[in-house]
């Protein structure tokens, strides 16, 4: 009770207009509720909470005990400050990795051509070289194994960069750096697997690759079909194994592959470890820790994910011997492997994926929204066209939003927690916001995008996107069953705690315990509801833009935690109820969304005009969370608890709606002409020094393009000539315009000619209205 009334009596200032009435509303909610909180609820409720509460699985004990939790607690608490992030959370980076990104990484991104990339469907072997000789796989390896030791936002910031220019070559580092074996063997490796492996994967050496997905285990990977039995053979313990694993990248060029598959022992073997998944490291030749290597493994062929060009394929083998020396962990691993992946890899996903999101965002705001300026149509640059003006706003919306979230679980990291709840939220906000930001790019380049060749600067991060939302968790099961899913269970204050109560089957003090709390903050969480939503209609938004944003996310903050404790009243129903669990996914997220936006402004609130896109990211994040909770209530199996929950949060209806024209139009031109948001929004985008590369001349062309335009105004104004040197730069402006809006075109393509022989006519319009008659 001590923590039940500190949670009420501090839940912060956005509510000071109404602390008297929430104080009335506690106390008469308490007073209801002392009997029932006093009593012993009677063995029967027990009894049937653990009838209608399903098992937790080991797979899902595993990824409940992995990682840490972070500020989304909050979010389930119902109370967040942003003094709290601001004063916790912070993360630049080292004088090492801005200096990899500023060297290193630029030499690589101008070796880049993707256009050829895509031709041949394979890095050139220059680049191969560069990449591993320069440290690229071992980003994030310790120091001590011959890494670069990068934080978590250097890694990022490296993978944005690339992928702006390549995808390809973004994948390609990205994989051994956030899905290979490399982050087990640091982690759990037998120290001669660490001493032989873990220097020779710093130095690219060895080409990594992780095989999990197979045919018949996609997101749920646990279900996987690959088996091995433990055997002695010829005096050495070891595995006799049969896998099929597909959509595996750099599979087709790995020399060491980790493989997941099912272990058991029927002829109790084992004198260390367990049955259960397991993880092992297959060399593709002999090596000292694999003296025999491993006879029968089999990688490739490729598959070709929408003609990117990454390597990606297959590893198979049938009945394979796999001694026990290459069991990550050696014999006292084996049936650890789940805990293994959910601890080491779930980071990377909140990494990798996220940052490629963002590098699609950020070449958007730069590329599109300076063609949107350089490009007219009826004698004016399309970004003064209000069709064209609601997509780029949008763009830079998104762009603020996704660089925010970026910079917001950095630092969560940085700060050591690694959150899987947060991980699960970035890639898929990231990665759906990416593909939105594309999309509204496409749209504004028109022929310019669709036209494939050299000059394409975004065709490539439009193809890419679906393998972005589909790999390392689909964004639709992410969303459903992920995000909501395992942060309930995670982050709300006790009901893991209940959960464990009614799984023990023989504490009935511990369940009378914590499903009294769950009431007690379900009460407390009531009360914050309807003094919020009476706070923010006396906070005014001018003046303090942040101030009142934060009192609006307050207000949905307590809504959200109170929805979410009306959802345990399904139990066990919850977690197969994908279309409510979707919706509470999409608040939580926007809450994330919503909160990093803020903290992200505080650290750049000096750059003149942020404040508009802050306002226009704000509008969607309010907008969406209360359309999700309204989905919510709606659709609320239980009745009556839908309508009371709408009473309790929105008792004046829909209260957030989309952003004016205006404001709108404002972020526009921001990201359109020389300001301060677009050099913010567009950082850490590669810009090649050819000046005939087609983003280097954008990059140009727009200060020139709106000088230019300045100029040509005020001489129609003054009805006057241009002199010569306005007439010089007008001239300039017009000459790369006329450059920038060329596209590609080839004499053939795939080496075909397309006016072969069966293209010229064999019949006569007198044969053909004779054969017309006859029919």
């Amino acid at each position: 009770s001590v923590v039940g009334k500190r949670e009420v009596w501090q839940f912060g200032s956005v509510c000071n207009p109404s602390h008297t009435m929430h104080r009335v509303l506690v106390k008469a909610g308490r007073a209801a509720l002392a009997p029932a909180t006093r009593r012993t609820f009677i063995k029967p409720a027990y009894d049937l909470a653990k009838k209608v509460m399903p098992k937790i699985s080991n797979t899902e004990a595993a990824a409940l005990s992995s990682g840490t939790i972070s500020w989304e607690q909050d979010l389930f608490a119902g109370d967040l400050k942003l003094k709290k992030l601001v004063s916790t959370y912070d993360v630049k980076l080292t004088a090492e990795e801005q200096s990899f990104l500023d060297n290193e990484t630029e030499v690589l991104c101008e070796m880049l051509d993707q256009h050829q990339i895509e031709e041949d469907q394979n890095l050139p072997p220059e680049v191969w070289k560069y990449i591993r000789e320069n440290g690229f796989f071992g980003m994030v390896m310790p120091k001590k194994w011959g890494g670069l030791g990068f934080s978590g936002h250097g890694h990022a910031c490296v993978i944005e960069k690339l992928g702006g220019r390549s995808p390809t070559a973004a994948t390609t580092v990205a994989v051994p750096n956030s899905l290979g074996p490399g982050e087990l063997l640091n982690h759990y490796g037998t120290p001669e697997q660490q001493e032989f492996y873990l220097p020779r994967l710093a130095a690219g050496i060895d080409i990594p690759c992780f095989g999990l997905t197979g045919p018949a285990s996609g997101s749920d990977a646990a279900s996987m079909r690959d088996a091995g039995v433990v055997v002695e053979e010829n005096g050495v313990l070891g595995m006799r194994v049969t896998f099929s694993k597909r959509y595996i990248t750099l599979a087709p060029v790995a020399t060491v592959i980790g493989l997941a598959f099912k272990l058991s022992d029927p002829n109790k073997l084992l004198t260390v470890g367990q049955e259960g998944i397991t993880v092992a490291l297959l060399p593709t030749e002999p090596n000292p820790t694999v003296p025999q290597g491993i006879p029968g493994l089999r990688t490739g062929p490729r598959h070709n994910p929408l003609g990117v060009g990454f390597m990606n394929g297959t590893v198979q083998g049938e009945d394979v011997f796999i001694p026990m020396s290459a069991v990550i962990g050696g014999e006292a691993r084996c049936g650890f492997g789940w805990n293994m992946l959910m601890e080491c890899l779930g980071e990377g996903r909140g990494i990798s994926l996220p940052a490629g999101g963002v590098a699609a965002s950020r070449l958007c705001a730069l590329a599109v929204g300076g063609y949107a300026r350089v490009r007219k149509q009826f004698k004016v640059p399309i970004a003064e066209m209000e069709g064209v003006q609601e997509k780029l706003a949008n763009m830079g919306a998104i762009t603020f939003q996704v660089a925010a979230a970026q910079g917001m679980f950095n630092a969560v990291l940085a700060n050591g927690e690694k959150p899987p709840v947060l991980s699960a939220i970035m890639k898929h906000e990231c990665t759906e916001l990416g593909r939105v930001a594309t999309l509204e790019g496409m749209d504004v380049v028109g022929g310019a995008g669709i036209s494939r060749g050299p000059m394409n600067y975004l065709a490539s991060a439009y193809v890419n996107t679906p393998v972005s939302i589909t790999v390392e968790g689909a964004n639709a099961l992410t969303r459903s069953l992920i995000i909501f899913g395992q942060g309930l269970t995670r982050s709300h204050p006790h009901l893991l705690h209940l959960i464990q109560a009614i799984q023990k089957g023989d504490d009935m003090d511990g369940f009378n315990e914590h499903l009294s709390l769950i009431i007690r903050h379900a009460a407390t969480n009531l009360g914050r509801c309807v003094t919020r939503g009476l706070a923010v209609q006396l906070t005014p938004k001018s003046g303090d833009l942040p101030g009142y944003y934060e009192a609006q996310l307050g207000r949905l903050t307590a809504n959200f935690a109170l929805c979410a404790d009306v959802g345990l009243t399904l139990g066990g129903g919850l977690k197969t109820a994908e279309f409510l669990s979707g919706r509470y996914a999409d608040a939580l997220s926007n809450l994330y969304m919503g909160y990093a936006a803020l903290w992200y402004y505080q650290s750049h609130k000096h750059v003149k005009d942020l404040d508009k896109v802050l306002d226009l990211a704000m509008y969607d994040v309010c907008h969406n969370i209360q359309e999700a909770l309204f989905g919510i209530q709606a659709n609320f199996p239980v009745p009556l608890l839908g309508p009371i929950m709408k009473a309790a949060t929105f008792p004046r209806g829909r209260e957030y709606h989309a952003a004016p024209d205006k404001l709108r139009k404002q972020v526009s031109e921001l990201i359109t002409t020389p300001t301060e948001v677009r050099a913010l929004l567009t950082e850490n985008v590669f810009v090649s020094k050819n000046p005939n590369d087609r983003v280097n001349q954008i990059s140009r062309a727009v200060s020139m393009a709106v000088e230019a335009d300045k100029i040509m105004s005020a001489c129609r104004k003054a009805k006057r000539q241009p002199t010569t040197e306005e007439q010089a730069k007008i001239d300039a402006a017009e000459e790369l315009r006329e450059q920038i809006i060329q596209v590609d075109a080839f004499p053939t393509l795939a080496n075909q000619e397309h006016n072969h022989q069966g293209m010229t006519p064999t019949w006569t319009v007198q044969r053909a209205a004779a054969e017309k008659v006859a029919q």
